[in-house]
């Protein structure tokens, strides 16, 4: 079963947000629709590196962004945030985005590179348009001090009813997850090991919504 499949992504605009693996997981879904013959469009709501290999447009007009959406089937669209190199939403309206594409995969928050992730009240951007939102959970942060683990440790902590010296944990992460109530469903990265897995099994129990798991580098993924 491939990913698209697993998360049940249905044309439109689909969020995805969390820590551990959002652009990774973009490009993963992005290159399976695209290979079914769906136009792709790959962007974010708040900021992203442009993805290697891949077309990244910048500042494209509604026709420029049609036509390279007919040929390409697989791109990137943003504006240039200055002095970071990366991508922040483009200039085109989210609903005139899901009428050129059959699919739009947007990141709708950013971990600063830590497996799991606290939402502030600004945070995520998730577009009205969105169908359905799918939180990814970096599992190599279990066993790590929140301190080190999660971007925004303190309010993780607090939503966890722990301290930031705490290690974090499924259990931790199920009360941070149900705490925020973001997500419609929840995929669970970087379980390549089976202590992994299990702490991934863990998790999904606690959880009243559709859970996956799996290794995105290694192109593995399966329900929980």
């Amino acid at each position: 079963m491939g990913l698209a499949e697993l998360l049940d992504i249905r044309p439109g605009v689909t969020a995805v947000i969390g820590g551990g693996g959002k652009t990774t997981l973009l490009r993963i879904l992005g290159e399976e629709l695209a290979a079914k013959g769906a136009r792709v469009l790959l962007c974010a709501t708040t900021k992203i590196f442009p993805f290697p290999d891949l077309e990244n447009r910048t500042n494209p007009s509604e026709e420029a962004l049609e036509k390279a959406l007919a040929s390409r089937r697989l791109l990137c669209a943003g504006t240039p945030v200055p002095g970071t190199g990366k991508l922040t939403a483009p200039g085109i309206p989210m609903d005139r985005l899901a009428a050129l594409a059959d699919y739009v995969l947007a990141e709708a928050d950013g971990s600063a590179g830590r497996p799991l992730k606290a939402h502030a009240p600004h945070e995520p951007v998730i577009p009205p348009e969105a169908n359905q939102t799918v939180c990814v959970v970096g599992a190599a942060g279990f066993g790590l001090p929140i301190a080190r683990a999660a971007h925004r440790p303190g309010l993780y902590a607090r939503l966890a009813g722990t301290g930031e010296s705490a290690p974090a944990s499924p259990e931790t992460e199920a009360a941070v997850l149900l705490a925020e109530a973001l997500h419609s469903r929840v995929f669970i990265n970087q379980t390549e090991t089976a202590e992994a897995r299990a702490q991934a099994a863990a998790l999904a129990a606690l959880l009243p919504c559709p859970t996956a798991a799996g290794a995105l580098q290694r192109k593995e993924f399966c329900p929980c």
